[in-house]
């Protein structure tokens, strides 16, 4: 078990050393961003895809960000246990584990499969900023930590302007208007091989 994990002697560290440290701490929150955008934008392509209510569209957010609420707590125990480095692992492995959920959620549009895929996703997302926030507040001289925490906001909402954008790229195609256009004329046995093809193909090209 690492202990005293924090005290770290930012004197040993060079100056290249602190600065792609708090590089890669900036690319990390550039990532929580962008996965926490692109998840409010995919609202409405459930809603269409999974022909949900607008209640159940909203718990897509629900799902992702009451992982938040729920781990909070534990992640604290479970750096404690393991480690800040390694509990950043964890982190990640769980937001991996959490985009492969989204294979087979897009493979047979399950609705609840997409949640538990969004919910794992945020326990990852809620182990990493528990490890992260501390390490970027101790990389560099301390009198300047509000400035390297403020470097960080700027991360993560350059990455709220950017998902829309790359998500539009990746995702819409010029003839989804008039598919979802069509969709209210159609019958359910003609809409859902249509929707199943178009939401698996969408979503399967989306780099993980």
């Amino acid at each position: 078990m690492e202990t005293n994990t924090l005290a770290i002697d930012v004197n040993t560290l060079s100056k290249r050393e602190t600065t792609i440290s708090i590089f890669l701490i900036g690319l990390m929150f550039f990532i929580f961003g962008f996965i926490s955008w692109v998840n409010s934008i995919l609202i409405p392509y459930f809603k269409i895809a999974c022909e949900l209510t607008s209640f159940q569209a909203y718990l897509v957010a629900f799902a992702f960000y009451v992982a938040y609420f729920i781990m909070s707590v534990p992640a604290s125990y479970l750096l404690k246990a393991v480690g800040f480095k390694k509990g950043m692992m964890f982190g990640f492995w769980a937001m991996a584990l959490g985009a492969f959920i989204f294979i087979p959620a897009a493979l047979s549009r399950t609705y609840a499969v997409f949640l538990m895929g969004l919910f794992t996703i945020g326990i990852g997302l809620a182990i990493l900023q528990t490890a992260t926030n501390p390490y970027i507040t101790i990389l560099g001289p301390k009198e300047r930590a509000a400035q390297r925490i403020s470097m960080m906001g700027i991360c993560n909402k350059a990455a709220g302007i950017l998902s829309p954008l790359v998500f539009a790229a990746v995702i819409l195609r010029p003839t989804d208007t008039d598919l979802f256009a069509q969709l209210s004329t159609m019958s359910a046995d003609q809409r859902e091989p249509l929707l199943t093809n178009w939401f698996g193909g969408s979503f399967l090209l989306m780099p993980c």
